[in-house]
């Protein structure tokens, strides 16, 4: 069976614009989280996220694209940019059908969005944009992306909240075993705007904390929900023997992914979890002791951390493995949380350093070796992510640092 392997990563993520910008920050405990400056949030019962710094929209993309994206949007197309370059890949000496883009999302353009509602309702509608048709519009990264790179290959979008990520991640690699060439996938999301903050805190998650260092703590006996971000991680996957072929360098092998979906509350029934994590190894043919770190979904929120902590202590017994949650430093960022933590794996593989879950002081209660503090020199070889969306979602992919 054909290898899949990451060949090019593009970041725009709260602590660091760019790959080597986040990655640095991240090694170095920099936190991303701050006050929310895309509007007034004042008098919203949360008041913090994690937004991308130093964006400029028009430092990098035409202004015809800027005009009918959301800001979501603009973020994707410069992480897909920069993915492509940093895969040394110019899609214009490439078959259009040999590439395709499969992204995830959580909700579309809602800043967009919101905008031209705004419009509708104050002015009328003939002051609404003629892109608001697809601004908004779930799909709307993929398509983009699509469009302007001439990719015409198989392409599709993924909605399973944090899940989506890795979900998209693993469709892609379905569409190289069938024999794509490339595919670009990943996911950049965002919706830090009043009708979007207003949405995520009616899933009942989020923090009320307006200290930065206090207010997203998994894992921590103190943990009371989660801050939201925007950003993300897009991710180029082709073939291994194809890679190596033009020469490219390689991150890291997708090795092993898996899916499930929790019972219905009150079922009596075990959450899925643990088993999304048993498949995922069994499909990757790795077993629970050659994995050397675990990057977690770290909800923050303490039925849904004690469930994972269970699960990963099931699988890899009490402090069986070395786990961090990265993401303390950016906030969870929908869609684009559980690609942005699989770019960091493949980082953490590369350079032997498992980076820091910032704030925590973990609760004993949950048996696990959480790597807090400071970064932690290791000999990395394989990595599991592990990600959870809202509703019942579970994901597990493991990457290895070397194609099987």
């Amino acid at each position: 069976m054909k290898s899949t392997v990451v060949t090019g990563i593009g970041v725009t993520a709260p602590n660091g614009l760019g790959l080597e910008a986040y990655w640095d920050a991240t090694l170095a405990g920099k936190s991303g989280i701050e006050d929310i400056k895309r509007f007034d949030a004042t008098g919203y019962p949360a008041g913090l996220a994690g937004e991308v710094p130093d964006f400029r929209a028009e430092d990098h993309l035409p202004g015809r694209l800027i005009a009918q994206t959301d800001h979501m949007t603009r973020l994707a197309l410069v992480a897909a940019d920069w993915a492509l370059k940093d895969a040394g890949v110019d899609p214009g000496a490439w078959d259009p059908f040999d590439m395709g883009v499969v992204t995830a999302s959580s909700a579309g353009g809602f800043e967009f969005g919101q905008r031209e509602l705004q419009n509708l309702w104050s002015k009328g509608g003939s002051y609404v944009s003629a892109y608001q048709s697809f601004a908004w519009f779930y799909a709307v990264n993929t398509g983009q992306i699509s469009i302007r790179n001439g990719m015409r290959g198989p392409s599709g979008v993924i909605v399973s909240d944090q899940a989506g990520g890795l979900d998209a991640l693993a469709q892609a690699r379905r569409q190289i075993r069938k024999g794509s060439r490339l595919i670009v996938s990943g996911g950049v999301d965002g919706s830090i705007c009043p009708w979007g903050h207003v949405a995520q805190w009616a899933g009942g998650r989020m923090s009320t904390s307006r200290d930065p260092e206090r207010a997203y703590l998994p894992f921590d006996a103190a943990a009371a929900g989660h801050v939201p971000g925007e950003g993300g991680a897009l991710l180029i996957l082709e073939e291994a023997a194809a890679a190596r072929e033009r020469g490219a360098r390689v991150y890291g092998a997708v090795r092993g992914y898996a899916a499930t979906f929790d019972p219905k509350p009150g079922s009596g029934r075990p959450p899925g979890l643990g088993r999304a994590i048993e498949l995922a190894l069994a499909d990757a043919g790795v077993a629970a002791g050659e994995v050397d770190v675990v990057f977690a979904d770290a909800a923050a929120v303490p039925d849904l951390d004690r469930t994972e902590a269970h699960a990963l202590a099931a699988v890899f017994g009490p402090r069986g493995v070395a786990v961090t949650a990265p993401k303390t430093m950016v906030g969870r960022l929908l869609s684009g949380a559980a690609s942005l933590d699989v770019a960091t794996a493949l980082l953490a593989l590369r350079d032997g350093v498992i980076p820091p879950t910032v704030h925590v002081t973990p609760d004993p209660a949950h048996r696990l070796d959480l790597v807090t503090g400071q970064a932690r020199a290791a000999r990395l070889e394989t990595a599991l992510v592990i990600a959870r969306g809202y509703g019942g979602f579970n994901s597990a992919l493991v990457v290895s640092r070397s194609a099987p």
